[in-house]
C-alpha cells in the first residue's frame, strides 16, 4: 500500500478499533500482529458489554457509559463495512437481589440512573418470576434489570474489525513484526505494560490472567446474567460463555485448571439451565491490567509520534467504540480533551517532585 500514516501495533481490540476510526477519517493504516486478530486477551469468550452501577459517578463511568450508548451504532457498521457478524445484541442483563439491605440499595439507584443514564437506557428492579426459564436464582425473588448492556462474541468482533479495516483499504499484517511507519498506536496488551514499565523505570501495570468456559446451551435471545462476580452470557450460535477468574500470580497463561471447574460448578448452581449443559471449550488469556485500573491513553512519554492504547482489562470490548474515537482524535488531529485525565500515561506514573 502507499505510504502508511498510522501504524498500530496489535490486534487486539483496541488497536482495531483505533485502526477502524483512524480508517473512517482517511487515513491510511497499517495493523501489525503477531499471530491473528484477537489472539490475546480480546479472543475471549464471555463478550460481556456491561455498565457499572449508576451512582458516585466519575470519569470511568461515564465514558464506559458513553462508548455503551455508540455500541448499536458502531458495531451495525462495522459488520456492514465487513459483510459478517459480530454477534453483537444488547438485549440487558439480570443480577439477583441477595437480601432485603441489597434491594433497598437496587431500588435507589433505580432513581440515580433515570438522572445519570439521561432516558437512554434502565436500571430496575423486576421479579424473578418475570425473567423466565433463564432466570439466576434469588434469594429475595427480586432481580436487577439493566437494559444497557449486550453481548458480543468478542472473537467474530475482532475478525469483522480486521474485515472493515481492509475493506477501507487498510492492511491487518498478521505473523508480522513491521514495517513501522508514520505515527504509531501500541495496543500491545499486557506484554506492552511490561515494555512500557521497562522503558519508563516504573510499573505502569500488569497482567491479570483469566480463565472462561463455553458451554452447549441454546437459550435464545435472553439477558445475560451476572451473580457474585460471575458472567453468565448467551450467545447466538446456540452457546452460553461463563467467566471469569481474576488471577494476579499465575505460572502459565493459557492453561485451565481447578479454578475453571470452580467456575462452570458455580454457573450451573446460579443457573439451572445450564445443569446439564456440556462444555465444549476452556479458555485461559491475560487481561492488560494499568496501575490505576483505567485504560491508558496517550501519547508515549519520550517517543514523539508514538501514542498507547492499553489496559482495558476486564471492560476493554466495551470501551473499545469511544477509545477508537478519541485516540483518532489524538493522532490525527492533536486533540486530546476527549480523553480523562485518569485515563492518560502519567496518571500511572509517581508524581514529579519539585
Amino acid at each position: 500500500m502507499a505510504t502508511v500514516d498510522v501504524t498500530v501495533m496489535g490486534a487486539g481490540v483496541f488497536g482495531l478499533a483505533c485502526a477502524h476510526a483512524c480508517a473512517r477519517r482517511g487515513a491510511r493504516v497499517r495493523v501489525v500482529e503477531w499471530s491473528h486478530p484477537g489472539a490475546g486477551a480480546s479472543g475471549t469468550p464471555v463478550g460481556a458489554l456491561s455498565p457499572h452501577v449508576p451512582e458516585a459517578w466519575d470519569d470511568k463511568k461515564a465514558f464506559q457509559f458513553e462508548s455503551l450508548v455508540m455500541a448499536p451504532g458502531f458495531w451495525a457498521e462495522v459488520e456492514q463495512l465487513a459483510g459478517r457478524a459480530t454477534g453483537y445484541a444488547r438485549l440487558g442483563r439480570f443480577q439477583p437481589i441477595a437480601d432485603e439491605t441489597a434491594l433497598g440499595r437496587a431500588r435507589a439507584r433505580e432513581v440515580q440512573a433515570r438522572q445519570l443514564w439521561r432516558g437512554l437506557a434502565e436500571w430496575r428492579v423486576v421479579t424473578a418470576e418475570a425473567a423466565g426459564a433463564f432466570a439466576p436464582v434469588s434469594p429475595t425473588g427480586f432481580l436487577i434489570h439493566d437494559t444497557l448492556s449486550a453481548r458480543i462474541a468478542p472473537r467474530a468482533a475482532c475478525a469483522a474489525l480486521a474485515a472493515a479495516i481492509r475493506a477501507q483499504g487498510g492492511e491487518v499484517a498478521c505473523g508480522a513484526e513491521g514495517p513501522i511507519e508514520g505515527r504509531v498506536i501500541w495496543a500491545t496488551g499486557y506484554p506492552g505494560l511490561a515494555h512500557l514499565s521497562a522503558e519508563l523505570g516504573h510499573a505502569v501495570g500488569s497482567g491479570v490472567k483469566g480463565q472462561a468456559a463455553i458451554l452447549a446451551h441454546d437459550a435464545g435471545a435472553v439477558p445475560q446474567l451476572y451473580a457474585g462476580g460471575l458472567l453468565i452470557v448467551p450467545h447466538h450460535d446456540g452457546t452460553v460463555a461463563v467467566g471469569s477468574t481474576t488471577e494476579r500470580e499465575f505460572a502459565d497463561p493459557w492453561s485451565t485448571d481447578v479454578r475453571l471447574d470452580e467456575v462452570i460448578a458455580q454457573a450451573r448452581t446460579v443457573c439451572p439451565a445450564l445443569a446439564q449443559a456440556e462444555v465444549i471449550e476452556r479458555w485461559a488469556g491475560v487481561r492488560p491490567r494499568a496501575r490505576s485500573i483505567a485504560p491508558m491513553l496517550g501519547p508515549w512519554p519520550g517517543r514523539a509520534g508514538h501514542f498507547v492504547a492499553n489496559g482495558g482489562f476486564k471492560i476493554g470490548i466495551g470501551l473499545a467504540p469511544l477509545v477508537g474515537a478519541v485516540m483518532a482524535d489524538l493522532v490525527l488531529e492533536g486533540r486530546a480533551d476527549g480523553i480523562p485525565p485518569g485515563f492518560r500515561v502519567e496518571a500511572n506514573l509517581p508524581p514529579q517532585r519539585p
